[in-house]
């Protein structure tokens, strides 16, 4: 099967790595790529946003399989034009993106649908921000309506703060705080068909003890020790398949990854978000631990034949992703510094690195041009050793002036 990835995240580099080691995979592309993926797909330079393009790519690749990796090119229709020309598709529809690329649409599908979510109000002028703000209270939690690459999202306990962020977002939703813990969990769809993948956590913010601004994701661990045993059948039951059937209800069929949110609250499972892709960092350690082959998943998700799939198989251990991130994330990154010692990381027994943000420069040399700039994983039989070989990873990494979180899964480790 010859597959081709469009991305260039770390998200793409663990999608691409786990394709690498499936004996049914014949030949890996990817585009645009990054420097890491480099090294286990050929990669190519493509407008990832451009249907045309990309359709046109995968044509002269001959590709048997097209995954479409980050969330922009998917509400901008790139499956669609794929798809027209004749090429399975691993990636929702436009309009079924809207999923995520509007999370006004994503409520209003969940109200349809009947599942559990936060109540929320829909505001475009100031005075709606105001009296949804003050129908809440503290702490506020104000998303932007529409595609933010993960920093749409503001909760504060401030209100000028929040108010400003609504302001700025033009069409906002306001909700209520859910509170508990959170939990990510990702199912492959055919549009039908729903298998759900194994729960993750994941870290929002930027520092130790949830401390500082929201990110994309500092780094996440599975599986969850803590979690009820009965979580993922639940949550199938009442959120993912409910949601496939409105979708398919509606004439949008879903096709690809749903990505749920949720949180544990005191009053049960509620979603925070969709998304309609994989999520990062939370693919890496999910991946990390799927032992079935992956291309095969993904080709019948594409082509309407999940139904027919054996069940998924899981290693019993643990891993964890620690991201790296750039000086100044997230706010404007520093680019161009080189990293050094992604060799020595890559050395250390289960544990590799995957790359998010970075290029090679002029000299060939592997360079920072993001924010969150990699993503160190490494498995275990359990949390604990896990975490201890991704951090063991990460100090052999020199980035400077990065920065990253030290705390990651310590908590769910020590069995709190």
């Amino acid at each position: 099967m010859k597959v081709l990835v469009i991305g260039g995240g770390a998200r793409e580099h663990a999608l691409c790595r786990s394709l690498s080691l499936d004996p049914d995979v014949t030949a890996l592309h990817c585009a645009p790529g990054n420097a890491g993926i480099a090294e286990v797909a050929e990669v190519h330079q493509v407008d990832a946003l451009d249907g045309t393009a990309v359709a046109g790519l995968a044509a002269s690749l001959g590709a048997d399989l097209v995954v479409v990796g980050p969330e922009a090119p998917l509400v901008a229709g790139v499956a669609d034009a794929l798809r027209e020309r004749g090429f399975p598709v691993f990636g929702p529809s436009a309009q079924a993106a809207e999923l995520e690329g509007s999370k006004a649409f994503a409520k209003d599908v969940m109200a349809a649908a009947g599942v559990p979510t936060a109540r929320a109000y829909v505001c475009t002028t100031p005075a709606e921000i105001d009296a949804a703000l003050d129908a809440f209270g503290a702490p506020y939690v104000v998303k932007d309506d529409g595609l933010a690459a993960g920093k749409g999202v503001v909760v504060t306990g401030d209100l000028a703060a929040a108010r400003e962020h609504a302001l700025a977002c033009g069409r906002v939703v306001i909700e209520e705080f859910l509170d508990g813990p959170e939990v990510s969990l990702f199912a492959v769809t055919d549009g039908e068909t729903v298998v759900p993948l194994q729960p993750a956590q994941d870290f929002k913010r930027a520092l130790d003890g949830d401390e500082g601004p929201n990110t994309g994701g500092m780094g996440a661990y599975s599986p969850l020790p803590w979690a009820d045993p009965k979580l993922v059948d639940e949550v199938l039951q009442t959120v993912l398949q409910p949601t496939v059937d409105e979708l398919r209800r509606r004439g949008t069929p879903f096709s690809g990854l749903l990505y749920a949110g949720l949180a544990i609250t005191s009053r049960g499972v509620r979603v925070i978000e969709f998304n309609a892709r994989f999520g990062d960092p939370e693919t890496q350690v999910v991946l990390a631990r799927l032992q079935t082959p992956l291309a095969g998943l993904l080709h019948a998700a594409a082509t309407g034949t999940l139904a027919s799939l054996p069940p998924l198989r899981w290693s019993d251990g643990a891993a964890v992703t620690v991201v790296v991130a750039s000086h100044n994330y997230p706010g404007t990154p520093r680019t161009g510094d080189v990293i050094e010692g992604l060799a020595e990381a890559a050395e250390l027994d289960d544990a590799y690195v995957l790359h998010a943000g970075t290029a090679h420069d002029a000299e060939g040399r592997v360079v920072s041009a993001g924010g969150r700039v990699l993503s160190v994983t490494a498995t275990g039989p359990d949390l604990g050793t896990a975490r201890t070989r991704a951090y063991a990873a990460v100090s052999r990494i020199d980035l400077p002036g990065s920065h990253h979180r030290t705390d990651i899964a310590a908590r769910a480790a020590e069995g709190l």
